[in-house]
């Protein structure tokens, strides 16, 4: 495993039951794509794999004793660049609450999943943020755009109406375009296919919009967009 690991993506599991963190393993194991290198029953002990392993992915669970997921994720997230690239963290929970998903985004997780998610669309989310992207299941992406709304209505009241962030003006007329598509929660191959454009381009203007904005991931893209007023 540890050799045909090195070919593969890398993940650690999260979760104070060791029959889902089984069950998970499981899955993520018969794919020739992926390897779990490490599992962990509570937020510290993920924490320690993070920094003993260095997967590429965790999937991490919310509610554990001791040091929860979120508070992991905010560890894991914030720690500095020891030679190694960027560990993702995917937040899995039986909870679909508007607080965890917003705390998850903050504490800087790449995806948020319900544990009910098929097995195929939690492969595809391992692969996807992986990958440098995001994922948020789709039960909560309405009401975290509601919660970005609300918070937008609020900051209204403290601040001038037409405020933009200085990074708006950094960006081009086609990126302006294709990050209100990301904001419309088009991939990329749509946003290609919208806009006539190859798909390699628009990964390009992609990459530009997210250093441009000072953006993790799509997720940050997202909220930058709505608290722009670009959608």
């Amino acid at each position: 495993m540890s050799d045909m690991s090195k070919h593969c993506i890398r993940v650690v599991i999260a979760d104070d039951q060791e029959l889902v963190r089984a069950g998970f393993a499981m899955v993520i194991g018969s794919q020739p794509d992926l390897a779990v290198v490490g599992q962990a029953g509570d937020g510290a002990e993920a924490v320690a794999a993070v920094e003993r392993l260095h997967p590429d992915v965790v999937l991490m669970d919310v509610r554990m004793p001791g040091m929860d997921g979120i508070e992991a994720t905010r560890r894991i997230a914030s720690a500095g660049d020891d030679g190694h690239s960027p560990t993702r963290v995917v937040i899995l929970t039986t909870f679909d609450l508007d607080e965890y998903v917003m705390a998850a985004i903050d504490a800087g997780a790449s995806g948020f999943l319900l544990k009910d998610t098929e097995p195929e669309a939690l492969l595809d989310a391992i692969r996807t943020v992986y990958q440098g992207n995001a994922i948020i299941a789709p039960s909560a992406t309405k009401r975290l755009i509601e919660k970005i709304n609300d918070g937008r209505i609020a900051q209204r009241s403290a601040s001038p109406a037409d405020y933009t962030d200085p990074e708006l003006e950094l960006l081009t007329d086609r990126e302006r375009e294709v990050l209100v598509e990301i904001a419309h929660g088009l991939s990329n191959q749509e946003i290609a296919d919208k806009l006539f454009v190859s798909l390699p381009t628009v990964k390009t203007h992609v990459a530009h919009i997210l250093a441009k904005i000072n953006a993790r991931d799509r997720v940050q893209a997202v909220v930058f967009a709505y608290e722009n007023h670009l959608v």
